[in-house]
């Protein structure tokens, strides 16, 4: 499918549990493209915070240390890295330790700054050699990538994204109605925090496509977003 299409940027926002990382993913293997976890950038980035024992809650401190950190992102859908100093971090990055965190270093501005070039880069870097590239995250329509020519705002019911997120934490096993209701709650709090920040907040960029992925299948959504992104090549 990535001989009858040129290549392009494909910008996806959205909040936590709408699908992202699992359509973006899917995406980007379709058509052969890369694909870049912005979230997982600064879930990196928090880790390292964390691991040098600075408080997420002290922005000087996060913003003096955040040019410290080397952290490299894989660019293959089927295998995404993520990497801090050469440090395989992709499994403690999911911890909930850094989800409860991470919005905090996130809201840092220097973080964002640095966090963002390479984003931007990355975005460059794949248009470069030839190749399209599907970018997640929470601002990449409205700030990061603008200009991409393809911008879609993923969204769902709360309660499906709590569901979703539910089972990704129960990894296999069952998920009893209170771990969603946990989980309901704690992205509501997340969804108010990255909402509300004054650098670089969640938010739908004007010229975004909504997606309501509540009640369709993965394939069905990435189908979509494919069919979007065909439509920009023309």
């Amino acid at each position: 499918m990535s001989n009858d299409i040129r290549p392009l940027v494909v910008a996806v926002d959205g909040p936590a549990g709408s699908g992202k990382s699992s359509v973006c993913r899917g995406t980007a293997a379709r058509l052969s493209w890369h694909y870049l976890d912005t979230g997982a950038m600064y879930r990196a980035m928090t880790w390292a915070v964390l691991d040098a024992g600075i408080d997420p809650n002290d922005a000087d401190a996060v913003a003096a240390f955040a040019k410290k950190p080397d952290i490299a992102s894989g660019a293959n859908p089927y295998q995404p890295t993520i990497e801090v100093d050469g440090t395989d971090v992709a499994d403690a990055i999911r911890e909930d330790r850094i989800t409860s965190a991470v919005s905090a270093v996130s809201a840092v501005p220097k973080v964002r700054q640095i966090l963002v070039q390479k984003q931007r880069d990355a975005a460059q870097t794949a248009l470069r050699s030839g190749t399209g590239i599907v970018v997640e995250g929470r601002d990449i329509t409205t700030v990061v990538l603008p200009h991409a020519h393809v911008k879609i705002f993923l969204t769902a019911d709360p309660e499906v994204r709590a569901q979703r997120r539910a089972r990704e934490q129960a990894d296999g096993g069952a998920v009893e109605l209170a771990a969603v209701q946990a989980t309901e709650e704690a992205l509501a709090r997340r969804d108010e925090l990255d909402s509300t920040r004054s650098t670089s907040p969640l938010t739908k960029a004007e010229d975004a496509i909504e997606l309501d992925t509540s009640a369709l299948t993965l394939d069905q959504v990435i189908a979509k977003v494919v069919a979007l992104a065909k439509a920009a090549s023309q």
